[in-house]
């Protein structure tokens, strides 16, 4: 599965499929074929960072 280049966007579907779909982001990405650490370092890039807690990243 391909996800959003963009920061912004890739932080609303990411956000969007853990809240209806998936409990962690561990499952996130292996349902979808992503590298984790790309996935965070992408969006720590732009501010983000997971939070185990509430499941998604703020």
């Amino acid at each position: 599965m391909s996800l959003p280049q963009d920061p912004m966007i890739l932080l609303s579907v990411v956000n969007t499929r853990l809240r209806d779909f998936y409990p962690s982001l561990d499952e996130l990405c292996a349902a979808c074929g992503v590298d984790r650490a790309a996935l965070e370092r992408k969006l720590a890039d732009a501010g983000f960072e997971y939070d185990t807690a509430a499941n998604r990243f703020i």
